[in-house]
């Protein structure tokens, strides 16, 4: 399994593509924006003879879902989200304006619904599904575990954790995802975080002051 990060969109963030030998490729929070970025995007994949197949979204905001219609207007490729996100679709582009971003064209339905779903598999990849509510309440993480590889959208980021207070957000949530979903994967998963650079489960455990704080039964993350 091969991974790139490319960074799109005013907010910063992570888009991921992966692929294996088949060549097809899954592209994880899509969130190119424009026609600039459009064709960064459309150069990688064409560089690399690579087809995609799927656009797979951790979670509903916006600027993870930027470029899902140029994926699916393009490619033809499968748009995979949380149906407990799909209120987020519909508040999408006032959701930008707010944060001063022109949204254009943003997908107005799920393709595959990966609510309840164990994984979602593309060539000879299976990425499981994981639930981590928190961020939003249908958020996921997606993980192989022959690459030790996790990504993790906007829920556990380097030495930091995902909003909770957006519409859906709870920090009792998001803390439940981390330190009971994500932290037994162990210490040498890597994790591909929605923003920001990549990171090891072994280095959040050790440094992520709201992981570390809640390891010290400092807070009760609980109530």
């Amino acid at each position: 399994m091969k991974i790139a990060r490319l960074v799109f969109n005013p907010i910063q963030e992570n888009t991921y593509i992966v692929w294996d030998d088949t060549l097809q490729a899954a592209i994880i929070d899509a969130g190119n924006m424009g026609e600039r970025e459009n064709e960064i995007l459309d150069k990688f994949l064409s560089d690399r003879g690579l087809k995609p197949v799927l656009a797979i979204n951790t979670h509903g905001h916006f600027d993870h879902l930027l470029g899902v219609n140029h994926l699916v207007e393009r490619y033809g490729v499968k748009f995979a989200l949380s149906s407990k996100d799909e209120f987020l679709l519909k508040t999408a582009s006032v959701s930008a304006e707010l944060f001063g971003v022109r949204a254009g064209d943003l997908p107005e339905k799920i393709d595959i619904d990966m609510e309840g779903m164990p994984s979602i598999k593309f060539g000879d990849t299976e990425l499981k599904i994981i639930s981590t509510p928190g961020h939003t309440p249908g958020h996921v993480a997606l993980y192989n575990p022959e690459a030790k590889v996790l990504f993790t959208g906007d829920t556990l980021f380097r030495e930091s954790i995902g909003r909770t207070d957006l519409p859906g957000g709870d920090y009792s949530w998001i803390m439940r995802s981390i330190i009971d979903n994500i932290l037994p994967l162990g210490d040498d998963v890597r994790i591909y975080p929605g923003h920001g650079e990549d990171s090891t489960i072994g280095h959040e455990s050790m440094y992520n002051p709201f992981v570390v704080e809640v390891l010290n039964d400092e807070v009760n993350y609980k109530n």
